[in-house]
């Protein structure tokens, strides 16, 4: 039986997907499933910097707008929604193409990850959560540095969910999950795919990202980080632990001035690209595309990732 097609189109933040995304949908007849943790989120549009119904140009999308913030959002649900998604689009004899910045959802999906097997105890983990409380999240990250370096390396501390995972997975195995995770990732794949990274120039990026949060800030971020505390949504739900949300909060809880705040949220936010890029280095068979030697040229790249797709036989010469 041949393999379905499936199109990865990633990158660090603030890089250009989304434009670049929606020109290859339309070129290659695709659909686009959304591999962002932010995004899903209804009300959370400007701090996510979600693609408005506006934007997609009759191309359809999936997993943007479909939880409420209170809801969990994690790898499981990404990839039973994802795979629920990729039925639909071949059902209609489309391309999916994947599309955000969340290397470990493309991994789980493109490799077909396992999760079923993970044994979780609710004693140890409430343990691991009270010390995140007591003693604060960069203390429980530190844990991680002897049991497992690598997951040191990519889980960010402020993501208690994955640093508290982690732990608790050595706990009960013995060895660490990133090396699980290794394991599952040489997994062949299921699907015959293309692993498009879009990356640029390190100091244009962080331009980029800067003149994003200078947007996002004039769109109205606080007053969506207001409005989504007056509705009762607070710092402790995964969600509201976003970039761009937790910074604005702190401000709103009069932790700190706003221009202390948009300074660590373009801080955290160089900081997180970084963390993608070293993500996608460790990725296998990916095709990277680097914005720089195409001159900027929107319609060279799109020229190079459809050349990439025909020599893959994901589409038709």
């Amino acid at each position: 039986m041949s393999k379905k097609p499936l199109v990865v189109l990633t990158g660090p933040t603030a890089v250009g997907k989304t434009a670049c995304s929606i020109e290859l949908a339309k070129r290659i007849n695709g659909a686009i499933i959304s591999a962002d943790s932010m995004q899903v989120y209804k009300y959370m549009d400007i701090g996510s910097a979600k693609i408005m119904a506006t934007e997609m140009q009759g191309v359809r999308h999936y997993l943007i707008d479909e939880l409420l913030p209170e809801e969990e959002f994690n790898i499981v649900v990404f990839q039973k929604k994802a795979k629920e998604a990729l039925q639909e689009i071949y059902g209609s004899g489309q391309i999916p193409i994947i599309v955000g910045g969340t290397g470990f959802y493309i991994q789980a999906l493109l490799y077909d990850v396992s999760f079923d097997n993970q044994r979780t105890d609710s004693s140890f983990r409430e343990e691991l959560e009270q010390y995140a409380k007591k003693y604060g999240a960069h203390a429980l990250h530190e844990r991680l540095k002897e049991i497992d370096p690598v997951s040191y390396e990519t889980i960010h501390e402020n993501n208690v969910k994955r640093v508290i995972r982690a732990i608790e997975y050595y706990e009960q195995s013995k060895r660490p999950i990133s090396e699980h995770n290794e394991e599952e990732q040489q997994k062949e794949s299921p699907y015959n795919f293309a692993y498009f990274v879009l990356t640029d120039d390190r100091q244009h990026l962080y331009d980029r990202i800067e003149k994003r949060i200078d947007l996002m800030m004039e769109n109205g971020l606080v007053d969506e980080v207001t409005r989504l505390k007056e509705m009762g949504y607070h710092r402790n739900m995964v969600s509201m632990q976003g970039l761009g949300y937790k910074e604005i909060l702190d401000y709103l809880d009069g932790k700190c001035t706003l221009e202390e705040a948009v300074y660590i949220l373009k801080r955290e936010t160089r900081h997180f690209a970084k963390r993608q890029l070293t993500w996608f280095r460790r990725e296998r068979e990916v095709i990277w595309i680097n914005k720089k030697d195409f001159s900027y040229n929107e319609e060279d790249i799109l020229k190079e990732l459809i050349g990439k797709l025909k020599e893959k036989q994901i589409i038709e010469e």
